[in-house]
């Protein structure tokens, strides 16, 4: 059968993206729960953030910006060869890894500090030769890079709490990027699709909500970066859950409950200010609500909006309309419980830390289940309207 994998920047990764998701968790939980090996020889903790964050995260960022740059550059989109040697390196780190024990250490480290550049160069000569404005998430993607170079220099030096701490500015760096792209797409998308209901006017997109949004989570990455102290860390988290929320409710999403491709990308992001509302309380009262912030940034934000533009991104580049499958519509619905239970499973549900576990891994499993079983044979066939890409 012929494949159109490597037709367009999205495909590969996308679709990668997809299975690492549904193939991690459920490997992490059964190692926490059951205490099932691991081939690696890293701490299980290590291990499952920066899986999550290099193999899965990564991957979606790739599709996204291999997508996204053409149009950005006007520019001829990437496919081919340099697509197949940007999918084996990814494909040959999480492999060491995964088997870690039986490589050399920094064979492992050179190999998976090889995705990131190989990514950058790829998007960033038409991002340079253009002069777009775009060409700041390049600075995201080696800082991305840098966090990773000091997390496997951690981790060879067996200095655990560096290797996690630079996981954690990693993942602020992510949400860096969901603030500053979400904030583009969010409202143009919302826009579009209510145009046609006569009810795109209700939306806005005032400026200076977008640098002050901007400026606070850049603010919250320096605090992580640098270790200010947990009182200041936590009022700019507070401030900055503030701010998203009013950047939020500018969008109108209460307006685009009938169309989950929309919706979708509204309750991504409606998780930032509940993430970092919880991260305020947890580091100003230490309350035991506010003990799973990093989840809700995690699954709720970074995991919903990737599967929100994987799904969205996967129907218009590859010639089909734009409506999801009744199943992708349920797998954000799984996804946000999954995301539900692992942060207030405990406080709010009253369950045990097992069951908290072994509930929200399900939940993900079967939401990375079903978006895997609707969108690999779209990504895996040519385009429905038979153009190339």
């Amino acid at each position: 059968m012929r494949t159109s994998l490597f037709a367009y920047g999205f495909r590969a990764q996308f679709l990668l993206a997809g299975c690492a998701a549904l193939l991690l968790v459920p490997v992490w939980a059964s190692n926490l729960v059951l205490g099932t090996p691991l081939g690696s020889t890293w701490p299980p903790t290590l291990w499952h953030g920066h899986e999550m964050l290099y193999g899965f995260i990564a991957s979606a960022i790739a599709g996204f910006l291999l997508t996204a740059v053409p149009s950005w550059t006007g520019e001829k989109g990437f496919a081919g060869w340099p697509l197949m040697m940007l999918a084996g390196i990814w494909l040959a780190a999480r492999l060491l890894i995964a088997s870690s024990a039986a490589w050399p250490a920094a064979l492992v480290a050179v190999v998976d500090l090889s995705f990131l550049p190989a990514l950058a160069l790829l998007v960033g000569l038409p991002l340079l030769r253009t002069r777009s404005r775009n060409r700041v998430l390049l600075l995201v993607l080696a800082l991305l890079w840098l966090c990773d170079l000091v997390f496997h220099g951690a981790l060879l030096r067996a200095n655990l709490p560096l290797a996690l701490h630079a996981v954690y500015v990693g993942i602020d760096l992510v949400l860096l990027m969901v603030t500053v792209v979400g904030g583009r797409i969010i409202p143009a998308f919302t826009t579009s699709a209510l145009r046609p209901l006569g009810a795109s006017a209700a939306i806005r997109d005032r400026g200076f909500l977008t640098v002050l949004a901007v400026s606070c989570m850049a603010l919250v990455t320096l605090a992580d970066a640098f270790a200010a102290p947990p009182v200041l860390s936590g009022w700019i988290a507070a401030v900055a859950a503030l701010v998203q929320a009013a950047r939020l409710l500018q969008w109108a999403a209460w307006r685009t409950l009938r169309l989950p491709i929309v919706w979708v990308l509204h309750l991504s992001y409606a998780w930032l200010p509940v993430g970092l509302g919880l991260k305020a309380i947890a580091l100003l009262s230490g309350a035991a609500v506010g003990a799973f912030w990093l989840h809700a940034l995690t699954i709720g934000a970074l995991a919903t909006m990737i599967v929100a533009v994987m799904s969205r991104a996967s129907l218009g580049h590859t010639g089909r309309a734009l409506v999801v499958h009744p199943l992708t519509t349920l797998a954000y619905v799984m996804l946000t419980a999954a995301g539900l239970i692992r942060v207030f499973g405990l406080t709010a549900l009253h369950l045990n830390y097992v069951s908290v576990i072994v509930l929200a891994a399900l939940c993900w499993s079967t939401a990375f289940a079903l978006f895997v079983g609707v969108y690999a044979p779209i990504l895996w066939k040519p385009r429905a309207d038979g153009k190339p890409g």
